[in-house]
C-alpha cells in the first residue's frame, strides 16, 4: 500500500561562517548535515534523520504499511518509489533494518534504479535477527529521474524476511553541501585566537602593530614517495614545499627488504627516512605484512607451519628493531579483508599475533588496519563498513591496542553522500581515521581526475574524525600508480593544481592588525604553529604559539 505523508520543511538556520580572519554572519536556509550514525544493534529504531526528509513529501511513496512491515528479500523485495529526483543533487539516505528467519547476520544492500540507470549499491548494513541496525548512505544522479525505486537485497542471495523503519531521504544542492563542509572546517580545523599585548607592568598596549604567520600545519597532508626521490633535488624541493607527511610506496614491504630469505637490506628505506627526518616530515610505516599472495615474497610461499611462523616473527623483529619510534603508524596486515595468505597457513589468529607482536616491539606507534573499497563503494561485500568494523572489534576483543582505521581511497567517481555516511559510522568508534592512499583512476582523463580528487579531499578534510590524508602519487619516470600531480619536470598537472589550491586555502595567510582599546587583537586561524611579531613605538617583541583543537577561544599574551 502506498502512503502519502505531509511535507516537512527546514526552518532557516542562522550560523556564522568563519572565512579567513573575518567573522561573517550569514543567513542559511538549507538543511544542516546530520552526522548521526550507529554501529550497535538496538532494540528499537531511532527516529528518522531530518524527520524523514523527502519521505514526508506527498510526492514520494513508501511501499509498506505505516512505516514498518515485513518483506521477503527476493528480487527487488521491499522498495521505495521516488518521483522527480534531480540531477547533481546530493541525496542522503538512511533507514533502520531488522531481519527475521535467519540466525546469523545478513548483509542487506540498498540499490537504486531509475528509468535510465541502476546504482548497484547506495548503502549497506549488516543486519541482525531480533534487533535494529542502521544503514546510512546516499547517491547522486547523473541525470534527472521522474520515477525511481530504492530496493533492498540480501547480498548473498538467501531468502530472508526484513523489517524496515525510520526511512529518510534528504537532498542537498552542491552549494548547500559546500556550506556544510565549510561550517565543519571553520569549527573543527580552525580556532578563534585573541592576542593580548601589555607592557612590563601589565598595562594594555593600544595601537600595537601585529604580524602573525602560520609556520606549520597541525593536519597531516602528504603523499607516497618512492626511491625516485633520492638524489632528485627538484623532486625533494617540490615535495617539501607542499607536504608535512609521507609514506613509502613499496620500499618497506617485505618483498622489497628481503627478496631472498636471510638477505635483509634496508639501504633504500634508510635513505628515504633520512630525507624525511631532515625535512621534519612525519611518516607512516607501510606495511609489515600484506595478505595478498602476489605481493608476498616468493620464498615465503614455500614455508609452512613452524618455518613460516619463525619467518614472520623474524620479519617483525627485524623491521621494528630497525625502525622503532620512527614511524607514527604501521599498516600491520594490509588488505586482510580481501586476502588471507597468512591466515590460511597460520590459522585465524595470525593477524592477532602480528598486531600483538608489532605493538610490543613499537608500543608508541598506532597499529592500523588498511584496506580498499571501504569508502570507495559499498558493492564489495568483503569490505563494507560493517565488515571492517566487525574485524576491528574482533581484534580489540582479543586485546589489540591503539587501533587505527586506514581507508585506502582509490576512487573512480566518488559517491559523496555514501563516502560521508561511512565516515560517520567509523567516527562512532572514536579511533584515528586516515585516508591512506588517495588517488583517482587513470581510466579518467586528467581534468576529470582533478575534479574528483578535489571532491574527495574536501570530504576528508571537512570530516572532523579524519586525522590525516595521504595521496598515492609517488612519481616515477613512467608516471604514477594511477594519478600524478606533476609531469617529470614538476610542472603541475590538473590534479597538482587542485592540491596547491587546497593547500593554500587550508592555511592561515599572513595576518596583520592593530590592537584595540583593550590591547587585544582577534582572528581565526587553522590549527598549527604560529610566529608572532609585535611592534609599538620603539619596542618590539617576537614569540610563537600553538593552535590545537578546542572549542574555546585561545588566549595568548605577549609583553613589550
Amino acid at each position: 500500500m502506498q502512503q502519502d505523508i505531509p511535507f516537512f520543511s527546514f526552518a532557516p538556520v542562522v550560523f556564522f561562517l568563519l572565512i579567513g580572519a573575518s567573522l561573517v554572519s550569514s543567513l542559511y536556509d538549507g538543511p544542516m548535515y546530520d552526522s548521526s550514525a550507529y554501529t550497535e544493534c538496538k532494540e528499537q529504531p531511532e527516529e528518522p534523520l531530518y524527520k524523514g526528509g523527502l519521505f514526508k513529501s506527498q510526492h514520494q511513496s513508501v511501499v509498506f504499511e505505516e512505516g514498518i512491515s515485513n518483506f521477503d528479500v527476493d528480487g527487488y523485495g521491499p522498495a521505495f518509489v521516488l518521483h522527480n529526483l534531480t540531477q547533481d543533487t546530493i541525496y542522503c539516505f538512511s533507514i533502520w533494518v531488522k531481519i527475521e528467519g535467519s540466525s546469523s547476520a545478513a548483509k542487506i544492500r540498498a540499490s537504486l534504479q531509475t528509468e535510465n540507470e541502476t546504482y548497484n549499491c547506495i548503502g549497506t548494513v549488516s543486519a541482525n535477527h531480533g534487533c535494529w541496525s542502521f544503514l546510512k548512505g546516499g547517491f547522486v544522479l547523473n541525470q534527472p529521474s521522474s520515477f525511481s525505486i530504492i530496493s533492498f537485497q540480501n547480498a548473498n542471495g538467501e531468502d530472508i524476511n526484513v523489517e524496515l523503519a525510520s526511512p529518510s531521504l534528504q537532498p542537498f544542492t552542491k552549494e548547500q553541501w559546500k556550506v556544510n563542509q565549510q561550517y565543519i572546517i571553520n569549527n573543527k580545523r580552525k580556532r578563534a585566537v585573541t592576542i593580548h599585548v601589555s607592557d612590563t607592568n601589565g598595562r594594555r598596549v593600544q595601537g600595537a602593530t601585529i604580524n602573525i604567520e602560520q609556520v606549520s600545519k597541525d593536519f597531516p597532508f602528504g603523499s607516497a614517495i618512492a626511491e625516485t626521490i633520492l638524489g632528485n633535488l627538484p623532486y625533494q624541493n617540490w615535495f617539501v614545499k607542499r607536504f608535512n607527511a609521507a609514506v613509502f610506496e613499496n620500499e618497506l614491504k617485505w618483498y622489497a627488504t628481503e627478496p631472498h630469505q636471510g638477505e635483509v637490506n634496508y639501504t633504500i628505506p634508510d635513505q628515504m627516512l633520512q630525507f624525511v627526518r631532515a625535512n621534519r616530515i612525519i611518516a607512516r610505516g607501510h606495511n609489515i605484512f600484506w595478505e595478498a599472495p602476489d605481493y608476498t615474497p616468493k620464498w615465503v610461499h614455500n614455508l609452512t607451519g613452524v618455518e613460516l611462523l619463525a619467518a614472520v616473527d623474524s620479519r617483525i623483529q627485524s623491521l621494528m628493531s630497525q625502525y622503532k619510534d620512527e614511524f607514527i603508524h604501521w599498516d600491520v596486515n594490509n588488505e586482510m579483508l580481501h586476502y588471507d595468505f597468512y591466515e590460511q597457513r597460520l590459522g585465524p589468529n595470525a593477524t592477532l599475533h602480528f598486531f600483538e607482536t608489532a605493538h610490543k616491539s613499537d608500543p608508541l606507534a598506532t597499529m592500523f588496519m588498511n584496506d580498499f573499497n571501504v569508502v570507495e563503494t559499498c558493492s564489495d561485500v568483503n569490505s563494507t563498513v560493517d565488515a571492517y568494523i566487525w574485524r576491528l572489534r574482533e581484534l580489540q576483543h582479543n586485546g589489540v591496542y591503539m587501533d587505527g582505521i586506514g581507508l585506502e581511497s582509490h576512487f573512480t567517481i566518488p559517491n559523496l553522500p555514501l563516502f560521508r555516511a561511512i565516515l560517520d559510522k567509523f567516527a562512532t568508534l572514536d579511533l584515528p581515521i586516515w585516508l591512506t592512499e588517495v588517488d583517482i583512476s587513470k581510466n579518467l582523463d586528467k581534468d576529470a581526475q582533478a575534479i574528483y580528487l578535489e571532491q574527495v579531499l574536501r570530504e576528508g578534510f571537512s570530516h572532523p574524525s579524519v586525522n590525516g590524508i595521504m595521496l598515492w602519487t609517488a612519481l616515477h619516470p613512467k608516471g604514477c600508480y594511477e594519478m600524478c600531480l606533476t609531469d617529470n619536470d614538476f610542472r603541475n598537472l590538473p590534479a597538482g593544481d587542485v592540491v596547491d589550491k587546497l593547500l593554500e586555502e587550508w592555511q592561515t595567510g599572513l595576518v596583520e592588525g592593530v590592537t584595540d582599546d583593550h590591547g587585544s587583537f582577534s582572528f581565526y586561524g587553522f590549527l598549527g604553529e604560529y610566529r608572532i611579531s609585535v611592534r609599538h613605538e620603539n619596542r618590539t617583541a617576537d614569540s610563537t604559539f600553538s593552535l590545537c583543537r578546542g572549542e574555546e577561544t585561545k588566549h595568548f599574551t605577549i609583553g613589550l
